[in-house]
């Protein structure tokens, strides 16, 4: 068997170069879509949620219970003001 010549060796390391850019591109595409079937969950989880409160007072508790979890300030801050009703609090 002939040994391999540079330009096949240069040629196969381009294939696994490009092999690994379509990989990336693929686990990167991936990522995104889950992130955004994740995030479509939530909003509706939270539609829901916020729907059981305004028809259901044993379920406005168990949010007000939930809201004490939040822990982020920037994730408080937009909440201020809020309630369930959708009205300012003071209102």
């Amino acid at each position: 068997m002939a040994p391999p010549t540079p330009e096949a060796i240069e040629s196969a390391r381009r294939k696994v170069q490009q092999a690994k850019a379509r990989l990336q591109a693929l686990e990167a595409r991936a990522a995104t879509l889950n992130r955004k079937a994740d995030a479509r969950r939530k909003i509706i989880l939270g539609g829901l949620l916020l729907d059981a409160a305004m028809k259901d007072p044993a379920w406005e508790t168990r949010l007000d219970d939930l809201m004490t979890r939040i822990s982020r300030d920037q994730d408080r801050k937009a909440f201020e003001g809020w309630t369930f009703k959708g009205s300012p609090a003071d209102a």
